[in-house]
């Protein structure tokens, strides 16, 4: 089951003109699970994951994160659940 929620993190760095790698080695995670979380393939995130993060890009947790209402239901439909 898919969740509502977008991940904005690629908006982000673009905004902060910074790059994936970059970002990565400051937060202290491998680039792939960054690479993860930036796609939206990720299930779960640590907060500490996501503090590191917004303090790396001077953000809030709202600025990476977005629910989008109907996202769930439209996505099952597709996938046929």
């Amino acid at each position: 089951m898919l969740v509502p929620i977008v991940v904005n993190l690629d908006v982000m760095l673009a905004k902060r003109k910074r790059r994936l790698g970059d970002l990565a080695d400051a937060i202290g995670i491998s680039i792939q699970n960054l690479s993860i979380l930036k796609t939206g393939k990720a299930r779960a995130m640590r907060f500490s994951t996501l503090a590191a993060i917004c303090r790396e890009l001077d953000c809030q947790p709202g600025d990476i994160l977005e629910y989008v209402a109907g996202e769930e239901s439209d996505r099952d439909a597709a996938e046929g659940s």
